[in-house]
């Protein structure tokens, strides 16, 4: 019998819920608690769950110091999914540290929606990761443009988010391996909303939509897009991180100082 893939799905999970934090409110948390009572975590956990490939296990900001992502959680991590928006600056920089290593080291990553501004995507990216953004409950039309691509295995030729936020470009990313995927909105802008990287060992695939106050997660080809790509990023190759001092293969002759 196949291993299963372990996925650890991260939601900062402030939206759904106050968690004893005294915090203002933000427009669409309403939307969140009665779309994703158990958080938006939960409802990526199900797809997960039903596709049946996955060990699945759930971490938010407040879990913990560590945000639910201690160095044993993460070592037993095949691919982390990352959900973040209105606190990324919360996010532990010593945390970050140790997710960039695991990614380096073969760990998959998964980044959805308003995680572009996470701490972790912009310090693999390297850019600022800025876009134009709109908030208008429009459609979104996602067109798959590489069908051959094992993320868009299943999918239609595109399909239709009836509420979205938009997200235009120019997305301030270096270029990307592959774009699978590229969205259309209602108010007439493009978006390339499914993109995929290789940093050291590990793959990373970025996908748009996820806007928290609309039931976007609920979305059958939502579900197989995440499904598909916890699978593709899923480790190949795992090494250790760091340099390493090499003794030579061969008899020197000679020795420099």
């Amino acid at each position: 019998m196949k291993n299963k893939i372990k996925v650890t799905v991260w939601n900062e999970n402030r939206h759904e819920t106050h968690d004893g934090i005294i915090r203002k409110k933000r427009a669409g948390d309403d939307a969140c608690r009665m779309h994703y009572p158990q958080g938006m975590h939960a409802a990526i956990k199900a797809a997960l769950d039903l596709d049946g490939s996955f060990e699945v296990d759930c971490a938010w900001l407040d879990k913990d110091d560590e945000h639910g992502l201690s160095e044993e959680v993460l070592a037993n991590t095949d691919v982390l999914f990352w959900w973040g928006h209105c606190a990324h600056g919360e996010v532990k920089d010593e945390v970050v540290d140790r997710i960039q290593k695991r990614v380096l080291e073969g760990m998959g990553l998964v980044v959805i929606h308003s995680g572009h501004k996470s701490k972790i995507f912009m310090r693999l990216m390297g850019t600022s990761c800025d876009l134009l953004y709109r908030v208008a409950a429009e459609k979104e039309r996602v067109w798959v443009v590489e069908k051959a691509h094992p993320i868009a295995e299943g999918l239609p030729a595109y399909f239709e988010l009836p509420h979205t936020e938009m997200y235009g470009e120019r997305f301030e990313i270096p270029a990307p391996k592959d774009t699978v995927f590229i969205s259309w909105y209602e108010g007439g802008e493009v978006f390339r909303s499914g993109l995929t990287f290789e940093r050291g060992y590990g793959r990373i695939f970025y996908f748009a939509p996820g806007h928290e106050a609309y039931p976007i997660f609920h979305d059958k080809n939502v579900q197989r897009v995440l499904c598909n790509a916890a699978k593709w990023c899923a480790p190949r190759y795992r090494s250790s991180y760091g340099c390493k001092c090499m003794e030579p293969l061969e008899e020197l002759k000679s020795r420099g100082e």
